[in-house]
Parts: C-alpha cells; sequence; structure tokens
C-alpha cells in the first residue's frame, strides 16, 4: 500500500498554486501498430463493483516505443504516488545516484588541551536516514510498509537499526578527535534549505528515524497492560501507554495524541491477546531541538561531557558567530542517492520524495524548496517528456493539484533504459509478489506467472467519504516495466479515479486489481512473444 494520504479518515486538503497551462495531450510515445482495447479479461476487472462511475486509463508499450494498447491515455489522471517516479528521477539524475551526504560536525572556538572553551555545530546536510537503515554492507534497509504509515496502514514494522547510529557515529568521532569537554553549547545548524508549505511532510536540513517517535505495543495476557517499546529514546519525550489487552479474537484499536510540542505522548485502546505487536508513531515536531538533544546525548555516552543543558530550544543564535577557526571533527558519510532513491521508490517514502525537491534547489544554489520544481522540469524536458502532461505541487504526489498524463510515464521510463543506470533504477522499484509496495499480490509464481516479472510504482490517493459512509478511491495508479519474454520490457500505465471501496479491505482489493491488470498485461505479451500456452492461470 503506497501513497495513502492522512488516512482513510482525510479531511479534505486545500492547495492554491500557480497552474501550468494545460494543451493536449500528444498521441503517444509513438505511432501505434497494435492498438486495441483492453482486451476482455482486463474488461472484466474493469467491470466490477465499486467502478460504476470510475474512469479507467491504460497504456502499455513495446521495447520499440510502438503502442500496444491505449485507453483514456491522453487524459490527466491523478497518480498518487506514481508520481514519486518523476520526483525520484529528477533528484537522481540531477545530483547524481552516486552522490552522498556528508554531514559535518564543526568546533568552533579554542581548544584547551581537551576542552574545547566554544561550542559544536551539527550541520544538517538533507540525509533522510543518518545511518538509521544503513545496513552492513552499506546498503538502505526497508520493509515491505513502511513505519511511516504506521498509523494508517495496518501491518507496518521497524527495520532493525538503530535509528540513532549516525548520531552515534559523529559523537564517537568528536571523543576520537580529543575532545572530551565542550564548555559551551550544541547547535543545529539547518540553513541548508527552508521548506515549503506545498511539502507534506515537509523536509528538513536535519532527520533523524524521518523525525519520528515509533510505538511498538505487544499484548501480554487478557485484562493486563499492554507492554510498550518505543524508540529513539531522547529527553524530553516521554510516552504513556495506557493499552490493555483483551481476550483473543477481541477488538485492537490503538489511538495516539500527543502535547502540542509533541514530547508527552500517549497510547490508548486495546489489543488482543495474542495478536501480532501493532507500530503507532508520533512526529517530532522540532527536528533541531531533537537532534540537538540526541547528539548532546550521545556526547555523554561517548565520553564527552557538554555543560550547556541537553534540552531545551536550538541556539540558533550561536551561528550568527564567527567561524574562522571552524574545525571539522566529526562528519557521518551516506550510502549512495541511489539506496535513497530504493527506499522512496519501494515503500513510498513521502518525506523522502518530497526532500528531493529541496535537494534539487540547494543544487541549484538556492535555499528555497518552491525552486527545486525548476530543475526537476528541466529533467522532464531532457527525458523527452512534454512538461504540461504534469501538474505537479509535491514530489509525493499528493497535493490536491497533481495530476499526470499516462503517455508522460513510457517517456520518462524508456529515457532510463536509455542510459547506463537502467538496471539499477529499475531493481529500485517494488517489484510484483516480491518487495516494497508490491509484495502482497501475485505471491507465487505456480499460480501467477508475472511472479517478480513487474516492476513497477503504485499510487494511492483515497479518503473519507462521509455521504456514504466509505471510502472514495481518488485515484489507484501503477507505472513502469514487465518482462515481455526474450529480453523484452515493455512499459505500461495502469489507472483509475473515481472508484469507491466499503472499507479499508476494499481499497486493498481495489490495488489488487490494478495489480491484476499488471499480471494479464505481463501475461499477455509474454503469450504473443511465446505462442499460445495451455492452462496458463491468471492469479495473486
Amino acid at each position: 500500500m503506497t501513497g495513502f494520504t492522512r488516512g482513510w479518515r482525510a479531511r479534505a486538503g486545500v492547495a492554491v498554486a500557480v497552474i501550468t497551462a494545460l494543451t493536449a495531450a500528444s498521441a503517444g510515445p509513438a505511432a501505434a501498430v497494435r492498438e486495441r482495447g483492453p482486451g476482455a479479461a482486463i474488461e472484466a476487472v474493469m467491470r466490477k463493483p465499486g467502478y460504476e462511475h470510475a474512469r479507467w486509463g491504460l497504456l502499455e508499450v513495446d521495447e520499440k516505443g510502438r503502442t500496444v494498447r491505449s485507453e483514456n491515455a491522453g487524459e490527466f489522471f491523478i497518480p498518487g504516488s506514481a508520481a514519486k517516479l518523476f520526483s525520484v528521477s529528477a533528484t537522481w539524475r540531477t545530483i547524481g545516484g552516486d552522490h552522498r551526504f556528508t554531514t559535518p560536525v564543526l568546533a568552533v572556538g579554542h581548544r584547551n588541551h581537551a576542552a574545547l572553551d566554544g561550542h559544536l555545530v551539527l550541520v544538517g546536510q538533507g540525509d533522510l536516514s543518518l545511518g538509521g537503515r544503513t545496513g552492513p554492507g552499506g546498503t538502505m534497509e526497508y520493509t515491505d510498509i513502511d513505519h511511516t504509515y504506521a498509523n494508517d496502514v495496518p501491518g507496518a514494522t521497524l527495520t532493525p537499526q538503530n535509528p540513532l547510529a549516525g548520531i552515534d557515529e559523529l559523537a564517537r568521532q568528536v571523543r576520537h578527535s580529543g575532545i572530551t569537554e565542550v564548555k559551551g553549547d550544541v547547535v543545529v545548524d539547518s540553513r541548508l534549505f527552508t521548506s515549503s508549505e506545498n511539502l507534506d511532510p515537509g523536509p528538513a536540513p536535519l532527520i533523524v528515524n524521518d523525525n519520528l517517535i515509533d510505538l511498538l505495543t505487544t499484548p501480554t495476557s487478557a485484562g493486563q497492560p499492554a507492554r510498550l517499546d518505543w524508540r529513539p529514546h531522547v529527553a524530553p519525550y516521554q510516552v504513556d501507554s495506557q493499552v490493555r489487552t483483551v481476550a483473543a479474537g477481541g477488538t485492537t484499536d490503538i489511538s495516539v495524541t500527543a502535547s502540542p510540542d509533541g514530547t508527552h505522548i500517549t497510547l490508548t485502546g486495546t489489543i488482543a491477546a495474542g495478536a501480532k505487536p501493532v507500530l503507532r508513531v508520533s512526529p517530532v515536531r522540532n527536528p533541531d531541538a531533537f537532534g540537538r538533544t540526541a547528539l548532546i546525548e550521545a556526547l555523554g555516552r561517548a565520553g564527552v561531557t557538554v555543560h550547556a543543558h541537553a534540552t531545551g530550544p536550538n541556539p540558533v543564535a550561536l551561528l550568527r558567530q564567527d567561524r574562522h577557526a571552524a574545525e571539522r571533527v566529526a562528519a557521518y558519510v551516506s550510502p549512495p542517492y541511489a539506496e535513497y532513491a530504493k527506499v522512496i521508490l519501494k515503500v513510498s517514502h513521502n518525506l523522502g520524495a518530497n526532500l528531493g525537491i529541496c535537494l534539487m534547489a540547494v543544487h541549484t544554489g538556492s535555499r528555497s524548496c518552491d525552486d527545486g520544481f525548476r530543475p526537476l522540469a528541466e529533467f522532464v524536458r531532457k527525458a523527452g517528456v512534454d512538461p504540461r502532461q504534469l501538474q505537479l505541487l509535491d514530489g509525493r504526489g499528493g497535493n490536491p493539484v497533481d495530476r499526470i498524463v499516462p503517455t508522460a510515464f513510457p517517456r520518462l521510463l524508456r529515457y532510463w533504459e536509455r542510459t547506463p543506470e537502467a538496471a539499477r533504477f529499475r531493481k529500485a522499484l517494488p517489484i510484483l509478489g516480491v518487495d516494497g509496495s508490491l509484495a502482497g499480490s501475485c505471491t507465487r509464481a505456480a499460480t501467477c506467472p508475472a511472479h517478480g516479472k513487474v516492476f513497477a510504482k503504485p499510487g494511492t490517493v483515497a479518503g473519507f467519504d462521509a455521504v456514504n459512509n466509505r471510502l472514495a478511491v481518488a485515484g489507484e495508479t501503477l507505472a513502469g516495466y514487465f518482462d515481455a519474454g526474450h529480453g523484452r520490457r515493455h512499459t505500461f500505465f495502469i489507472g483509475v479515479n473515481g472508484a469507491s471501496a466499503p472499507d479499508i479491505k476494499g481499497l486493498l482489493a481495489v490495488m489488487d486489481d490494478i495489480n491484476h491488470i499488471a499480471a494479464l498485461l505481463q501475461q499477455q505479451a509474454a503469450a504473443r512473444e511465446h505462442g499460445p500456452r495451455h492452462g496458463q492461470r491468471h492469479g495473486h
């Protein structure tokens, strides 16, 4: 599940934007050679209950750029997180797939043996993870349902990495530099960029654990308080759990509330005995103050005494002091950006996608995230896509103005096929039945031959319909590649706007319908290449 905006009881958002003038979309990536309708099996899916008032879009393009199937492919669709194909691609090609983020700690002042008569400055550099997801081989780790979706999507889980890994490494390096005492203060420098109100969630130059507190509730025995584990432990954050365990088969329903500053978190509700642990999250309201405290506490664990209070506001006034005597005493170097892109695409990481807009702005020399849309537009043109086929006001595909014409997707995807990083990009996408947002469909090759052969980015925009007490599925989409046999790859887009679902399970069924159509496209393309196959089954 991906791109699920603000939960299924979401309130409608309002955005004010200057929208690019629209013109008629082009006829397609290339002249059609076998253009036809969706086909009987696909049409049967499109006619299922819940789609009575919906509009479907479908486009399949072969390895030579010829249109195989097309349905409403020249019209705007709500893309949901399929829009991340454009924002992540633009960020990747703008800053480079091998770009590494170097987050330094500077010592400002004078050293007196092991004592620093001055302060330490942690300079935020837009590192999305800061070590919190980095595996032992330098890869970025993820789970199929990310913790950033824990309050909205059932089944979210945590990666095993320490969310404070980068902060702890910086503290160890400060101690290794010879400093054991800081007589001044610690300050976070977050002047790299200023986020935009259009980017929700809003990125920050310093991000620790996606700026979230993880709250994991495990049932005990019926009638007893449930067990709570939470991370990262950073002062002054406190968590109070009032969740009780009920009998097996009972209701599991856990809610999270927090004080206005986010530092006092309360969990209420019930969890059934024998149920799997339930993850919830609570946002960090002040990332700079949080990062400052986390570093001061890490310094203490590393053997460095800081005389300033660990908690409290970030002392930004210190940043106005002259830094001519600054010395870099620590630096955390990240994995390459391509690893971050993999996480963003695999789990539909909204914060990471929006962060890319800010990183592109910084690349142009600007501190305003809004300026990141200029290099995005430049990339789109370079990829051979008409920029008038896109309306975007964020990087994640969740803004009310976001629209994309289906024909834009094959052009973007075929652009990647002409680059040396084609395979790297393709493998960064969710793989049907294997990982990321597509892990839950087509899980067995024995019943679904498309298993492992579809590489695509899903998107979901849904909210609560109070009139009918159901979910309004504004957009459900899927765009990417599939293996058509003999080394051939087709590009495709599948989307439905205006569907409805009775509940969260119904929404999952809509997603499964989209994935089933992708499997049908893959199997039919392979069958055309290899000839008819008897007994072939289409399953999930």
